[in-house]
């Protein structure tokens, strides 16, 4: 199966859209790809050795949860790029605290738990055979009326 570019599944824009390619979606996961690089997406937030700041797992993370929720969403005939929020993560570890100059990483968020709008997804970023990081991801779905209210804009007197 064939997968659109990432922005057709997120809500993003260059430079805070940080995958290259969708791999795969099923029912319970999704595979994205990255590749640590200053010709690529993720090059305004190298390092000077041109290393990823291990803190961008949990957005690496929750983008590729992104990428599930809209293809599925588009699936079911919906608008794919809605925004969704992080509610938290929970044992997220990126041990050596970056990732790699010139490293294809895989981006991979397998479903636990899911309801109406709450989802936990198991999270695991890897570069070949090796884990780098690991964590579970909890989301929310706003509704369209919570996000009117979240981002209204001027001051009330």
């Amino acid at each position: 199966m064939s997968y659109l570019a990432p922005a057709a599944y997120l809500p993003h824009d260059a430079p805070m859209l940080l995958l290259e390619s969708v791999e795969s979606v099923t029912a319970e996961s999704a595979v994205c790809r990255v590749t640590v690089s200053p010709q690529g997406v993720l090059a305004p937030f190298l390092n000077t050795a041109g290393d990823l700041p291990g803190w961008y797992a949990l957005e690496l993370m929750a983008q590729t949860v992104g990428i599930w929720s809209g293809w599925h969403r588009e699936q079911k005939g919906l608008q794919s790029s809605t925004l969704g929020m992080v509610l938290g993560a929970r044992e997220l570890v990126c041990a050596a605290g970056l990732f790699p100059a010139s490293s294809a990483l895989t981006v991979t968020a397998t479903l636990l738990m899911e309801d109406e709008r709450f989802s936990s997804f198991e999270c695991a970023i890897t570069l070949d055979d090796s884990t780098l990081a690991t964590g579970r991801v909890n989301t929310f779905q706003p509704s369209q009326q919570e996000l009117a209210s979240l981002f209204k804009t001027g001051v009330s007197q």
